[in-house]
């Protein structure tokens, strides 16, 4: 009789055990993964010299030693730090899904004067050698980790590619060939061509990359490369791309080959191009294949570190490009496309003005805009940079506003590391756009209580924005004028993604008309508030303390 029961209590137990296992297999297949969508990426913009400074050791290289015009030097700031602020949740607790770093690879070693004081190359764009990291920044196992911890998170890093020009002449930094660059005429941006084969300003050298002819390496590399005992290295790799790819010798390919190691060996998920309009535009259509090859190959190598089936990305700074000219881009005398010529997206630069009007006229607009003529592709919208010295709100008096309209405007947002803390953009003592590069204020997020409400306004948006591919890349509508509610609807293979949102609202009770977007009886939850509600009669009710409701499902 006892082992009658034992076997009937053992088979109950195991037909328990099935079932619960069903039940959890049927629960996590209905649950669907939000997916990444490069056209609703929050984006983080920062300065590496000037985030924070992980690691003390390696603030000062190459005797860079020259006093120098206030913000104009080194101040520390290193992948390092970025990593620790990784690992501390920082980025997660923006929302952010993708980092751009500003330029990482070795960087002229003498200072210029420019009636500014002396200035190191501390940003990131003058160039002296592609193939290697500067010491300033950190090591190639520096990258290696933050590329694979940032992974881990489901956050994309992107780098900076400048490939029009080098880094300035110095006492310590010899010209390139002529073959290799010119040194005059400077551009006098009159017309599509003067644009082009030119240098931007003095002192930089212009990389000729309109050259199809051979050429060999800059004298200058090959001694350096021999004595840090990699030019055996170096050559052997130039000598397989060039067999494998049947390009020419060319400068522009050769820059292309240094900056696509980048991603064969760490797996770097994009790129922003530096003054894309300064060359002729196939150079980034050539420049788009060398990537997407990379990254093929870097996915067939690593598969365990695959993220997903995104394609590289590559967004391009057109200078003065708006979504208003949707596809082209007009010199004047000739209209340029150039998404056809590699780009996914191109930074926004009517966003800052746009940021002045009403939010449902920002909206439909951009709405109406990447639904229609940029369908696929996108714009990144920003509000402050590193090199706009007319910013929007340079005295940050309406940072709540400013998190507001960029994180829920349609398009890619782009932070610009400070934004999210009211760093300011006003340093006493700088020339130029020093001003805009001061070290980050951790400090004041630390302590004040109005840069921790500040920088918790851009979390709680930046979250709900990256659990919401529908904010950046789905379709706006407006629901109710005033009060102003609107929805955004994403829907993608099998994934829908449904949000509705009210702005300027009255604090304390409210009634939200949600329309069509969600059935009578609907749970919802409010993602600014943590308050949770149901849909009654098209409606819901809600009270917070908060002009400002984001609801989902």
């Amino acid at each position: 009789m006892k082992e009658k029961t034992m076997k009937k209590i053992v088979l109950l137990s195991i037909i328990a055990l099935l079932f619960a296992s069903c039940s959890s297999t049927k629960t996590a297949k209905t649950k669907t993964k939000t997916p990444f969508v490069w056209q609703d990426a929050n984006l983080y913009f920062l300065l590496t010299d000037r985030f924070k400074n992980g690691n003390p050791n390696n603030d000062i290289n190459f005797d860079q030693t020259n006093e120098t015009g206030k913000l104009r030097g080194f101040e520390g700031g290193d992948i390092r730090g970025v990593i620790q602020k990784l690992d501390d949740g920082y980025f997660t607790d923006l929302g952010i899904n993708a980092i751009w770093l500003s330029p990482i690879v070795e960087q002229i070693h003498g200072s210029v004067d420019e009636g500014t004081g002396n200035t190191y190359a501390y940003h990131g764009y003058w160039a002296k050698d592609w193939s290697a990291l500067d010491p300033n920044f950190g090591t190639r196992e520096d990258l290696a980790e933050l590329v694979q911890k940032a992974h881990a998170k489901g956050i994309r890093i992107v780098l900076d590619a400048v490939i029009n020009h080098t880094g300035p002449v110095t006492e310590k930094d010899p010209v390139y060939p002529n073959d290799w660059v010119r040194t005059s005429p400077k551009c006098t941006y009159k017309s599509y061509e003067t644009y082009i084969n030119c240098t931007l300003v003095d002192n930089l050298p212009d990389v000729k990359t309109e050259s199809n002819e051979n050429v060999e390496l800059p004298p200058m590399l090959v001694e350096k490369w021999k004595k840090e005992g990699r030019y055996e290295k170096e050559v052997a790799s130039l000598d397989a791309f060039f067999k494998k790819t049947r390009y020419p010798r060319a400068p522009r390919y050769y820059i292309m080959k240094w900056l696509s190691d980048y991603i064969t060996d760490f797996g770097i998920d994009g790129y922003r191009v530096d003054t894309a309009k300064h060359t002729y535009e196939n150079v980034w259509a050539d420049f788009a294949v060398v990537c997407k090859n990379a990254f093929a190959d870097f996915k067939q190598n690593n598969p365990k570190k695959v993220l997903d089936n995104n394609k590289f990305f590559l967004v391009g700074e057109v200078y003065g490009y708006g979504i208003s000219e949707k596809q082209l881009y007009d010199f004047g005398d000739k209209k340029v496309n150039y998404f056809e010529n590699g780009f996914n997206s191109l930074i926004n630069f009517d966003f800052k003005g746009d940021a002045n009007k009403p939010y449902e006229e920002i909206f439909s607009k951009y709405s109406d805009i990447l639904n229609s003529d940029l369908k696929g592709l996108g714009v990144m919208n920003y509000v402050t940079s590193h090199d706009d010295g007319s910013p929007y709100d340079k005295k940050r008096e309406k940072t709540f506003m400013v998190g507001t309209k960029l994180l829920l405007s349609p398009g890619i947002s782009q932070i610009y590391y400070g934004d999210e803390s009211a760093r300011s953009l006003e340093i006493e003592g700088t020339i130029g756009d020093a001003t805009l590069r001061s070290m980050m204020n951790w400090d004041e997020i630390a302590s004040n209580p109005n840069t921790k409400n500040v920088l918790a306004h851009f979390q709680k948006l930046g979250n709900f924005r990256k659990n919401h591919p529908s904010i950046g890349a789905g379709i706006h509508k407006e629901i109710s004028a005033s009060p102003y509610v609107f929805s955004r609807t994403y829907t993608k293979d099998n994934y829908t993604d449904n949000v509705v949102i009210g702005l300027d609202l009255p604090k304390g009770q409210k009634e939200i008309s949600v329309g069509s977007i969600f059935k009578d009886g609907t749970k919802l939850h409010d993602s600014y508030s943590e308050k949770n509600v149901v849909v009654s009669n098209g409606k819901v009710l809600i009270d917070t303390e908060f002009d400002i409701v984001l609801l989902e499902k």
